[in-house]
């Protein structure tokens, strides 16, 4: 069995996935609990690990990683993958980000692909049909927008994020939140569009932790998958132990 441990900005998730690469479970930890790792990691007979980081990673995890009697591999630049990376500065790239195009390139070989990846952040990465990754772009996140409508302004408030949407507001508080939720899903709606353009055949996938509202010619090509990131790194982790 693979450990899979994505460290991102505001959450640590493990997961085990089995010899068939199945997802058998999965541990979300944004307080970083070791305890709640080390009972989580003793409930399998692991074989082997895989980290990606996007922080400095902490004692706490540098500790958890010593105590496991398992091979682990550090993501990095370095790391061979199942795909070509034309990226001009692969060190900079972020190993969410790779991990999410292998995940879906695993998915939908052969294919165009936007990847989209909602979170502290929201990043879109292409790769062709050649398997070959081209790179992609990096956006402010939902919170990070409503944080910055706040702060970076002498009256506006601080509006909470996971109220109802409209399509324009009736207030500052409604006019914040539907600027910010319409104007990713306009965002997202333009990269798809302008992509699809050039490449007729384009797919989507979006993972992350939001979920947008979108046209009907837009959904029809998107495909949902919370754990793309993990799923890519099993996929990582497998071709660099000769599985894939």
């Amino acid at each position: 069995m693979n450990l899979i441990i994505d460290i991102g900005n505001t959450v640590i998730k493990m997961a085990v996935f089995d010899t068939d690469d199945r997802m058998i479970d999965i541990l979300y930890d944004s307080e970083a609990v070791a305890s709640k790792w080390q009972d989580f990691a003793s409930k399998y007979a692991l074989c082997h690990g895989i980290i990606s980081s996007v922080v400095i990673l902490s004692e706490e995890i540098k500790s958890f990683v010593d105590s496991l009697a398992i091979p682990i591999l550090y993501m990095n630049a370095e790391i061979p993958i199942p795909v070509t990376n034309l990226y001009k500065t692969p060190k900079t790239l972020g190993c969410d980000r790779i991990a999410g195009v292998v995940g879906a390139n695993e998915i939908k070989p052969n294919s165009d692909l936007l990847i989209i990846d909602a979170g502290t952040c929201i990043t879109y990465d292409f790769i062709d049909s050649e398997n070959c990754y081209h790179g992609g772009n990096i956006s402010p996140g939902l919170d990070m927008r409503f944080k910055a409508l706040h702060q970076f302004t002498g009256k506006l408030p601080l509006v909470a994020s996971d109220e109802e949407s409209l399509l324009l507001g009736e207030d500052t508080q409604t006019a914040i939140r539907a600027g910010i939720w319409r104007g990713i899903e306009f965002e997202i709606e333009g990269y798809v569009r302008s992509l699809k353009h050039k490449y007729p055949e384009l797919f989507v996938f979006l993972t992350g932790g939001n979920t947008f509202s979108f046209d009907d010619s837009i959904k029809s090509i998107i495909f949902a998958d919370r754990f793309l990131v993990l799923k890519g790194l099993n996929r990582i982790l497998n071709f660099n132990n000769g599985r894939i």
